[in-house]
């Protein structure tokens, strides 16, 4: 068998050949990829150079690092010669196994941004209000209207053949670009949310094959978005502005190595297009009749159309974006279509996206197509719009009768599984309706399946959560007029989304905005990117430091460096998690952390619920002062990692001194608590904050409030993503299966009985007895209660970290098989490469298969009973050389193995639920 072995996946920064980046220190990541047992990096090597062609030949003129012995193959960082903006960065890694053999990789390469203010030469330009007036179908905007956006355009003349260009732009607004009447790229809604007022992103795109020599034509339509459009459930527009503005730096090299520069200033025009209004919550309209057929060319007659604004620039720095765009990623056609009643057609689209209706018809001038979206339907069969509160969700088209027409929305997005459709005199065709998936494009990383069909169901919907709601930032929900960064919400599905996906840079540049959004005194947000504050806006004026939210400030590079083994991370935003940790303390002197700054929400949407806002209660404070002593604990382990030993020791101190606090406060006689809910005691157990002799107790009366509630969970989103980790954890897996497989109400798979393609907000969001739960709050489209998905790869499949080693170097494989399924399994690709865990049972055997990828090891724990024979592919395990026992742990087998893929086989009786 010829064995073959690649070096793989090169990443700059977490991303794929990225473009104008600002990372002066770039790293550097690569996958090793071999079928040979045991395969290993020992030694590697990294080459740069300037361009392609000096890399093929072996010049490395920015890097050389030599052969470096060590098995590391992330964040390796460049130590080259000095980058400077608009830098092209070629590079190639050389890799030597374990026996010696030299392997090298693909190149790939990464580009510099703009890294110096005086590097940018363009104007911030606007429209002139004047371009209003000159177009009588046009919407003038007002502060709870959105108005008709404009289109800019610049013909300017190549001064001979192109050898690169290389465009850069930002806006303050949504900015959609053109050349020659082809758009540039394929990423939407740029530039991403960020706090407009501290840093706004600016994009860089390679234009080079889009440009002609002579005359050319630059084009730019520019929306509203977060900027100056409906944000958060305010009643009023302009959070950050009501006046958009763009700017753009076309950067040419010609053929004989000279430069030119197009770039925004008042020598632009303007003019109303054919979108009439667009706006995220409400809505996009689109008349077809007033396109500006011709824009894109360069003898286009534009003398009516409207000078432009030079205007000031922002205060806020420009940041290149350091994640993946938001992007279309999937199409979905209709499952079926109904008409309620006459004229009204609703089409069904099988599953819950955030997106779009793509449309194509073909009527008569003028006929008007409205296109209105929900989640769920009426009784009778009519579409369910109550839980949208303010946001319309309302698209419009306009046919100009010019034959097939294909249109699409520009600056919107919608949260919707149902789409109801009028304006037509007929049956629609078929095709004239499909459903367009956008999100942040976050590369696929994980998949489980398993022999329930409902159980897959489930983490689907937690998948599809995921994927409607990550769109620039971790929303809560994508359909009501909210759609905000729930810090909350998204640290306690953060695990559970790094198996899904690579969220690896999604975070990073969310967690500049969780830093941009804290206040002087240390308080982390509640909401990130922060609105700035507005006395038309009422309910979020203040937010910040809620128990649980604001902890996220903590958690995320917690997880990012867990995960992902990052220690940039932490460095980054070390003073910001001190500053947090030292307002806790300097607020709470007695350890007790019961003086929250404004809100502290509890166990969000628990049974019973406590939904009010500014108040305080033995629960939340409990809930309040575990997160204050679980943050001492993790950012004491992180400053250690980086090498701030004095701080780990204070923070070490401060864990134990609010753990004896809580104990004081909350620990009863017999491992009981004062708050005797599931969510206190997963909360103590998880966080280590009960003494060692009271723990089996407290265990016990967490099952015992559970056996209470006939075997029902009662968390909400805080305490939900422990619960079966928790319950796994205290020897209680018979507990946690028991909870994921009700079918009742309060579950899991209740809501997947009745219909859901998503995760619910709450869990009686729609109930058999009642309906529709009050629609003020009630989304079907809200990630944190599919925090499971977590405990479904850890335990139900088997992949886990390593307690010491991060980024899946090292890790262990530990299913937990269930008498209710006969196989369940996953597969999660690392930053080290492709982890497989899969066992199936017939009767009494079980088959568990395993790939531990190169370059890394395992620690596996087998399921088997005690005294019986364990194989590998056959063989008795003891005869296979990279199997090394390490004991047993009751039902376990334990063996630590090198890469490769196994085939465990074994007699395991499963065990029997108790009571």
């Amino acid at each position: 068998m010829t064995i073959t072995a690649k070096v793989t996946q090169l990443r700059c920064e977490y991303l794929v050949n990225p473009l104008g980046i600002d990372e002066t220190r770039p790293r550097l990541s690569w996958i090793i990829e071999s079928d040979r047992r045991g395969a290993c990096q020992s030694a590697w090597r990294v080459r740069a150079a300037s361009c392609a062609r000096l890399l093929a030949e072996g010049k490395a003129d920015l890097w050389d690092s030599g052969r470096v012995e060590d098995d590391r193959t992330a964040h390796i960082v460049y130590e080259g010669v000095p980058l400077t903006s608009r830098q092209e960065c070629h590079w190639q890694v050389q890799a030597w196994d374990d026996r010696g053999t030299s392997i090298m990789s693909e190149p790939a390469f990464w580009t510099m941004g703009l890294l110096k203010d005086r590097d940018w030469q363009a104007d911030w330009i606007a429209a002139d209000p004047d371009y209003l007036d000159r177009a009588d179908h046009a919407i003038k905007p007002t502060i709870t209207e959105p108005g008709t956006p404009p289109w800019f355009r610049k013909v300017f003349t190549a001064n001979g053949g192109i050898r690169k260009a290389v465009l850069y732009a930002s806006a303050r607004g949504l900015l959609e670009m053109h050349i020659n009447g082809r758009r540039i790229g394929d990423d939407l809604f740029m530039p991403e949310w960020t706090d407009y007022d501290k840093r706004i992103h600016y994009r860089t795109y390679d234009v080079t094959e889009m440009i002609e020599p002579g005359p050319n034509v630059l084009g730019a339509i520019l929306g509203d978005g977060w900027y100056s459009g409906f944000v958060g459930w305010q009643e009023t527009r302009g959070r950050y502005g009501l006046q958009n503005s763009l700017l753009v730096q076309l950067e040419l090299t010609l053929a004989d190595g000279s430069t030119q520069t197009v770039s925004s200033d008042s020598s632009w025009k303007c003019a109303a297009g054919p979108v009439l209004s667009s706006d995220f919550m409400m809505g996009e309209t689109y008349d077809a009749r007033f396109e500006l057929t011709g824009w894109e060319r360069p003898d286009y007659a534009d003398e009516a159309w409207s000078r432009v604004l030079t205007v000031e620039a922002p205060a806020a720095r420009l940041a290149a974006q350091r994640s993946e765009p938001v992007g279309i990623v999937e199409t979905i056609k209709p499952v079926s279509v109904h008409e309620s009643s006459p004229g009204v057609w609703v089409y069904d689209l099988g599953q819950n996206i955030a997106g779009w209706v793509r449309l194509k018809i073909d009527a008569a001038a003028g006929t008007r197509i409205t296109l209105r979206h929900g989640e769920r339907l009426n009784p009778d069969g009519t579409l369910y719009t109550e839980n949208l509160r303010r946001a319309k969700a309302t698209d419009v088209f306009i046919a100009s009768g010019h034959g097939e027409e294909i249109w699409q929305p520009r600056f919107t997005f919608h949260g919707f599984q149902y789409i109801e459709l009028t304006g037509l005199d007929c049956c629609p065709p078929d095709g004239m309706v499909t459903g367009c998936v956008i999100q942040s494009d976050t590369p696929p990383a994980g998949s489980f399946d398993c022999s329930h069909p409902l159980v897959n169901r489930l983490w689907l919907n937690g998948l599809w959560s995921q994927k409607d709601n990550f769109l620039s930032v971790p929303t809560d929900c994508p359909q009501r007029d909210e759609r905000l960064g729930w810090t909350g919400d998204a640290q306690v599905f953060a695990r559970t989304a790094s198996y899904n996906m690579d969220v690896a840079a999604f975070f990073t540049k969310w967690m500049t905005d969780v830093e941009d959004a804290q206040t002087p005194e240390g308080i982390f947000p509640e909401t990130a990117p922060r609105l700035r504050e507005d006395k038309n806006f009422v309910g979020l004026d203040g937010l910040g430091g809620a128990a649980g939210w604001a902890d996220a400030g903590i958690i995320f590079p917690w997880m990012l460096w867990r995960v992902y083994g990052d220690t940039r991370i932490i460095e980054r935003h070390y003073r910001a998690m001190m500053a947090w940790l030292d307002y806790i303390q300097r607020t709470n002197p007695n350890g007790i952390r019961d003086r929250e700054l404004s809100n502290n929400f509890g166990d969000w949407l628990c049974i019973p619920s406590d939904t009010t806002f500014r108040t305080q209660s033995p629960m939340k404070t409990l809930l309040a002062t575990a997160y204050w002593a679980d943050d001492a604990a993790k950012l004491s382990r992180m400053a250690r990692a980086i090498g701030r030993d004095e701080d780990a020791a204070r923070f070490e101190v401060m864990f134990e001194q609010v753990r004896q606090a809580f104990q004081k406060e909350f620990l009863l006689q017999d491992g009981r608590l004062a708050v005797d809910t599931q969510t206190a005691y997963l909360l103590a157990l998880a966080f280590d904050l009960l003494p060692e002799r009271v723990r089996g107790r407290s265990a016990e009366h967490l099952i015992e409030n559970i056996k209470n509630l006939n075997w029902h969970l009662s968390t909400g989103f805080i305490g939900i993503s422990y619960l079966n980790p928790i319950l796994t954890a205290i020897g209680r897996a018979d507990v946690a299966w028991r909870l994921l497989l009700n079918e009742d109400y309060p579950s899991w798979l209740y809501p997947v009985l009745h219909g859901a393609t998503t995760i619910w907000e709450r869990w009686n969001g729609w109930t058999a007895e009642d309906g529709f739960f009050n629609p003020q709050m009630n989304s079907f489209n809200h990630y944190s209660l599919g925090s499971v998905g977590e405990w479904l790869y850890r335990c139900a499949a088997g992949i886990e970290l390593d307690a010491d080693v991060n980024g899946f170097k090292k890790f262990v494989l530990k299913p937990y098989p269930t008498e209710s399924l006969d196989y369940a399994g996953a597969q999660y690709r690392s930053i080290h490469g492709l982890i497989k865990s899969r066992w199936q049972r017939r009767g009494n055997q079980l088959t568990y298969e395993v790939t531990v990828p190169a370059n890394t090891t395992a620690i596996v724990h087998v399921p088997s009973d005690p005294g019986t024979p364990i194989q590998e592919s056959g063989v008795p395990v003891e005869q296979v050389t990279q199997i090394k026992p390490q004991g047993r742990d009751n039902q376990f087998a334990i063996f630590e193995i090198t890469s490769g893929s196994y085939r465990f086989t074994s007699n395991y009786s499963m065990p029997k639920n108790r009571q």
